[in-house]
């Protein structure tokens, strides 16, 4: 939670404290002019329960969060491909964020990162931060002055906390099921989050929930990087939306698969891409549509015309937009084909 009164970590006494070693170069007492400064950026009262991990076979990271408060996907998760992931939360201050993933950047261990921000903050004790690096390395730090009932716990790769709970067991059922789930990264934090929902979370009720992750190396295009970026900012039943919304997305993402199959002519690869998005959106018409529209382009039209029957029947627009598709070359500019397309499923 967050006071009234205006807390700041001051950057330059954060340089002067910070432990250098021997081999460690010296830092620039500012960050980077894109990022902005500690203390210029709004904070708000987040008190809220949130995980932050790093997968040990695909070397993602990321961060999940639910809290009772308006947006807190906004504040809470940072995470940076290669670098680390950061939840900051309690009377929270944005900062830690912005340089712990600016710090880690530069080589510096999370738990380093963490030591050396709490050093130059004049409020540790109003604090609640998880951290971990690209190398797995986590740290974690509730202040004494976090509402109870507040907790964290570390485990291989990742950390979880928690503040203002409903019960002293929130942080004990995260552990448990993070370690225990089976599936890709955004699968284990998001059932790490519905198992502290299911202890009674914030007791103070249920407003946002917020999903990042990013992959294990950047590839240069940070918007690829960052692998799912998932927010629902005031909703009855925030982690329900999330579960829903991440479906969507793993969706979405099989069709951009299927799309780049297709651009390298591995067009059987790109079929099963699209009809496994299929199978996650099954009432979505989207999906299927594309699917007929790659199998027309590749000569089997009699596999499509189902598939366009299909598409049309849960949105009819979708025929309006077929003579269009010829125009800039995406169906071919063939009047059969063409009519028996726009006929499918009458």
């Amino acid at each position: 939670m967050l006071g009234s009164r205006r807390i700041v970590l001051p950057t330059v006494l954060f340089f002067a404290l910070w432990p250098l070693g021997p081999a460690a170069q010296p830092l620039c007492a500012q960050p980077r002019a894109d990022r902005a400064a500690i203390g210029e950026v709004p904070r708000r009262p987040v008190t809220t329960y949130s995980i932050v991990a790093r997968d040990p076979e695909t070397g993602q990271l990321g961060v999940a969060v639910q809290s009772h408060w308006f947006s807190v996907g906004t504040v809470v998760p940072w995470a940076e491909s290669g670098v680390g992931a950061v939840a900051t939360q309690s009377f929270i201050d944005p900062g830690y964020g912005l340089l712990g993933l600016e710090i880690m950047g530069i080589g510096k261990s999370a738990p380093e990162t963490l030591a050396g921000l709490l050093a130059a903050d004049a409020h540790p004790e109003v604090r609640q931060v998880g951290m971990v690096d690209a190398e797995g390395r986590t740290a974690v730090h509730t202040g004494a002055s976090a509402i109870a009932e507040a907790c964290d716990r570390t485990g291989p790769g990742f950390t979880v906390q928690a503040n203002l709970m409903h019960r002293p067991t929130v942080c004990d059922a995260m552990f448990r099921v993070y370690a225990e789930t089976e599936g890709d990264l955004a699968e284990r934090l998001m059932t790490a989050l519905e198992a502290a929902q299911a202890e009674g979370g914030d007791m103070r009720g249920k407003q946002s929930a917020a999903l990042l992750v990013v992959a294990a190396h950047p590839s240069g295009r940070p918007w690829e990087d960052r692998l799912y970026d998932l927010r629902v900012e005031d909703h009855a039943a925030p982690l329900a939306e999330l579960r829903r919304v991440l479906t969507v997305a793993r969706a979405y993402r099989r069709m951009n698969a299927g799309d780049e199959h297709v651009t390298a002519g591995e067009i059987d690869l790109a079929l099963v891409e699209y009809g496994k998005a299929e199978e996650l959106l099954p009432d979505r018409s989207e999906p299927v549509f594309w699917h007929a529209v790659t199998l027309v382009s590749e000569g089997r039209t009699e596999e499509a015309l189902p598939l366009f029957a299909r598409a049309y029947a849960l949105h009819p627009a979708w025929r309006e937009l077929v003579p269009r598709l010829v125009v800039v070359g995406l169906l071919p500019d063939d009047q059969a084909t063409l009519a028996r397309i726009l006929e499918a499923g009458r």
